[in-house]
């Protein structure tokens, strides 16, 4: 799976995204994601990148844990297939500072189908030792 890089900004916006972002993971059973925090100007969200390679959608919920107790999430439905998705979480207002924040997305088989409900991967923000900032780019 491809490191993600920041957004370019929107026309008319000098604002670039700032990404955090934890380790690209995989299950056995089919899904790779990686997880980050987002920053751009005074917004935070999460993002979680994936694919789903098990043949069947699956239930994605992305949250985004602020450093004063406060959540937010999203629920996604991750499609089968090849192509890299994303799920994003709404934008809040940054309140302290960005490394304060986490993102934790958790990918389980579709419970109301015939998917038992199980989770199946769960991949976070937190960086690995060492790599505790905000790297930011000019766009893709």
């Amino acid at each position: 799976m491809r490191v993600p890089e920041a957004d370019q900004a929107p026309p008319g916006a000098h604002l670039s995204t700032a990404l955090r972002c934890g380790p690209s993971l995989s299950s056995p059973d089919g899904v790779e994601a990686q997880t980050c925090v987002a920053v751009q100007g005074e917004d935070v969200w999460a993002r979680t990148y994936y694919r789903n390679t098990t043949g069947a959608p699956l239930d994605a919920a992305l949250s985004l844990l602020g450093p004063d107790g406060h959540s937010v999430r999203s629920r996604c439905v991750a499609g089968s297939g090849d192509d890299p998705s994303l799920c994003e979480t709404p934008r809040v207002r940054l309140n302290g500072e960005p490394v304060r924040y986490t993102a934790v997305a958790e990918f389980a088989a579709h419970a109301g189908g015939a998917g038992d409900g199980r989770l199946l991967l769960r991949a976070g923000s937190n960086p690995l030792p060492g790599e505790g900032n905000f790297p930011s780019g000019d766009g893709r």
